[in-house]
């Protein structure tokens, strides 16, 4: 036997975590479902602001449905944002 000057091989490394991917089917649906919800935002804003201009304020009764609509719109923002995103993790 002689003696080797190259050291020996190392033992392997752990395996590489998994990618946890989303499928691109979800991605879509998120997507559109997304788009479908930025609809009652936009309807909020030409209301609201329908509304701003004839009488320089929003009227009572008009401002609760102005707000949810705002709220889904953003809702739908959000969606598009995570669909575009992807998982991080």
């Amino acid at each position: 036997m002689s003696i080797s000057d190259t050291p020996p091989p190392a033992p392997p490394g752990p395996p590489p975590a998994p990618t946890n991917q989303r499928s691109g089917c979800l991605t879509a649906l998120m997507a559109i479902f997304g788009i479908i919800l930025l609809l009652p935002g936009a309807c909020a804003l030409l209301f609201g602001g329908i509304s701003i201009s004839d009488r320089g304020r929003i009227d009572s009764d008009v401002a609760p449905l102005v707000f949810l609509g705002l709220a889904v719109g953003l809702g739908g923002v959000a969606l598009i944002w995570a669909a575009i995103r992807g998982r991080r993790g």
